[in-house]
């Protein structure tokens, strides 16, 4: 089984590692630092410009699988082509797009695509997909977030991939489901504070995160997805954002043209840069609320998931990274063998898809604690 990762940036390269491990893997990337580090680990490597999308049904020849790890802003294109060149893909790029556009492509082509498969969107949308099946579902929140435990001012903040990645989900309206309606707030709206065992208190505020859910679940009358944050970290992004530091608009300084966004992101990946081995964990918590059998009932899943020292893997890498493989895995079992485009949500329901998926995380010591009330 040959296997290609298209991106080699920190959760790609764990996505490679894991995998590798059974199957035979290439990872791909334009980055010669990124790919160097995979060699360290004996894993094959091949440096491309992965925007040349065209090129893929030749760069892929002979791949029985692809995950595609690339950046937020080429995700659909890269997607729309890995399908095209007819492969089955697990997806985790978070890209703006509709994927369910791509349905239709995927089926005419054979190909399985599982997209949106990380931590959140990810395991958020299983957890959801499962019991929409087994109860009527009338309330779903999700908030989740990857922080450094060592706090520096002034951002306390940390990022495993690019800043302007970070900025976009700052930026971008948030969607919520409100009494069976979409509605449509601005990002960083409605913080609370809330209280966490074993971290503390962090902010919470809104983000456009339910995505596909918002489509596929459209039946249950309130969802929202809320960014985790340390206090006072939102009244700086804030504050950015109202300077324009975040605007897309090209602006004219010292006769070079540039826009905002591309400054601040520059400056940021310095402020934002997740050391190698620095420690860091993911906290995220779902809630779901409805009724089954006549009776109300709430069922909760939380992770705190952190560094892991023996194999200097990142929290997030991991979280993310591992639901990605384990959707791998289970393609490759043919536990899932539906042909189109599925969000986690369209396969957890599928409760051997459900199972299959929470126990590969757990053999790889990344833990969900369910709680029913």
């Amino acid at each position: 089984m040959k296997i290609a990762v298209l991106g080699a940036g920190m959760v790609g390269r764990a996505i490679a590692i894991d995998l590798s491990k059974k199957y035979f893997v290439t990872s791909f990337d334009i980055s010669e630092h990124n790919l160097a580090l995979l060699k360290e680990k004996g894993i094959h490597t091949n440096q491309t410009d992965l925007c040349n999308y065209i090129h893929y049904p030749q760069l892929l020849n002979g791949f029985d699988m692809v995950v595609t790890a690339v950046p937020g802003f080429m995700g659909f294109d890269c997607l729309k082509a890995v399908i095209e060149a007819k492969k089955n893909v697990v997806d985790i790029s978070f890209f703006p797009e509709d994927a369910l556009q791509l349905d239709e492509l995927a089926k005419a082509n054979g190909v399985t695509a599982i997209v949106d498969c990380g931590v959140a969107p990810g395991i958020s949308n299983l957890v959801l997909g499962y019991y929409n099946q087994q109860m009527q579902v009338k309330e779903f929140d999700c908030m989740v977030g990857g922080l450094p435990q060592k706090r520096v001012k002034p951002f306390e903040y940390k990022a495993p991939f690019s800043p302007i990645d970070v900025i976009e989900e700052y930026i971008r309206p948030a969607r919520l489901m409100e009494n069976g309606t979409i509605v449509t707030k601005p990002a960083l709206t409605e913080a609370e504070l809330i209280d966490f065992d074993e971290v503390g208190t962090l902010e919470a505020f809104n983000t456009d995160g339910l995505r596909s859910l918002l489509f596929t679940m459209g039946h249950i009358p309130n969802m929202k997805e809320k960014t985790l944050r340390y206090p006072c970290h939102i009244d700086l992004i804030k504050a950015l954002k109202l300077g324009g530091f975040f605007n897309h608009e090209k602006i004219n300084f010292k006769g070079i043209e540039i826009a905002p966004v591309e400054f601040a992101s520059a400056v940021l990946i310095n402020q934002w840069k997740l050391g190698a081995t620095e420690e860091e964990f993911t906290i995220m918590r779902v809630i779901i609320k409805g009724e089954q059998d006549g009776k109300e009932k709430t069922v909760q899943y939380d992770l705190l998931d952190r560094y892991d020292h023996f194999s200097q893997t990142s929290s997030m890498a991991r979280t993310t990274g591992y639901t990605c493989t384990a959707a791998v895995n289970m393609l490759i079992e043919k536990i899932f063998t539906e042909k189109g485009v599925f969000p986690p949500e369209l396969v957890g329901k599928q409760p051997e898809c459900f199972e299959y998926i929470l126990k590969y995380l757990a053999e790889r010591k990344v833990y969900w604690r369910k709680t029913e009330y």
